[in-house]
């Protein structure tokens, strides 16, 4: 086999979430899958740098930095969360899937007054927690989900704004929209310091459940693509973190040339009968998966 990127990935397997939307599934079976020498595809291993500051039954939560923390579920692919401190006021990035008190938990990490805002909505991001608030906010593109996923929730949904920018008090936080794995999905981006964002699954860590089509994929791939050599984004924590696997600029742009050849007609994907969530049809090359819905997807 030639030895170049494209092989290396391949032999490296999946990337990070291949089962982002199964429920149920525990960071404890991830483990074993990604440490079994009979399947190299699997997922990749759990491997944090970050201290554990807090550990409890539904939710286990590391720092990053000084006022920067990631906290992991264990029901959907090691669910994740963020916690994003300023000096006035912090964002809870997503809520996970069943995380019971997890305001009290975040108080006792933060003394600042709490936001809390959602990547998208699907049950891993706004599951039961998000009734510990009273305010939320999504993008609307994503109303669509709302009736599934959220038509208990009574508190307030507020909505984003594209370029819309949180200040947290000498950390600004800006909101760029990212559809393809839903059409509301957003990624949060520092404006300063820190050379790093947030995505949430609109990237897919590797693996991308594309619930919209590739020529959506396509306009978020460039458009990200171009933010992150404009702004020198080193790298973007995903929703599914591991500790390895964060979202780079060569997978976005892996992902953007996989888009344009799929729109293109000169590449193929695999078409099933039956797919997670109606996707029946996946690509696969670099090291990433993406899960479409054939034939509405190839547009």
């Amino acid at each position: 086999m030639k030895t170049n990127r494209r092989n290396v990935l391949k032999l490296m397997g999946m990337g990070a979430a291949s089962i982002a939307f199964a429920p149920f599934v525990k960071a404890s079976d991830v483990w074993a899958e990604a440490n079994d020498p009979q399947n190299p595809q699997g997922m990749p291993q759990l491997k944090y740098n970050e201290p554990v500051v807090y550990e409890g039954p539904d939710v286990i939560i590391r720092q990053i930095d000084e006022h920067t923390w990631e906290g992991n579920g264990h029901l959907m692919a090691n669910e994740t969360i963020y916690i994003i401190e300023g000096n006035e006021k912090t964002i809870l990035l997503d809520a996970g899937t069943k995380i019971d008190g997890l305001k009290k938990i975040v108080e006792g990490i933060t003394s600042k007054p709490i936001t809390l805002i959602a990547t998208h909505v699907h049950p891993d991001h706004t599951g039961s927690a998000i009734h510990d608030f009273d305010e939320i906010w999504i993008n609307a593109a994503d109303e669509v989900n709302v009736p599934q996923f959220m038509a208990d929730y009574k508190g307030k949904v507020n909505y984003l704004e594209d370029g819309q920018v949180f200040e947290l008090g000498g950390r600004n936080i800006e909101v760029i929209f990212t559809p393809g794995h839903t059409p509301g999905s957003a990624t949060f981006f520092e404006m300063e310091g820190r050379k790093w964002g947030y995505s949430g699954d609109a990237f897919g860590s590797g693996n991308l459940l594309l619930t919209t089509n590739f020529s959506t994929l396509l306009a978020t791939t460039t458009r990200i693509e171009s933010y992150m050599k404009r702004h020198g984004i080193e790298k973007m924590y995903p929703g599914h973190y591991m500790g390895s696997n964060p979202e780079t600029l060569q997978r976005i742009s892996d992902m953007k040339k996989m888009s344009e050849e799929m729109i293109a007609g000169t590449r193929q994907g695999t078409v099933s009968e039956q797919g997670m969530m109606g996707l029946n049809g996946r690509i696969r090359d670099f090291g990433v998966n993406i899960s479409y819905r054939s034939p509405q997807g190839v547009k």
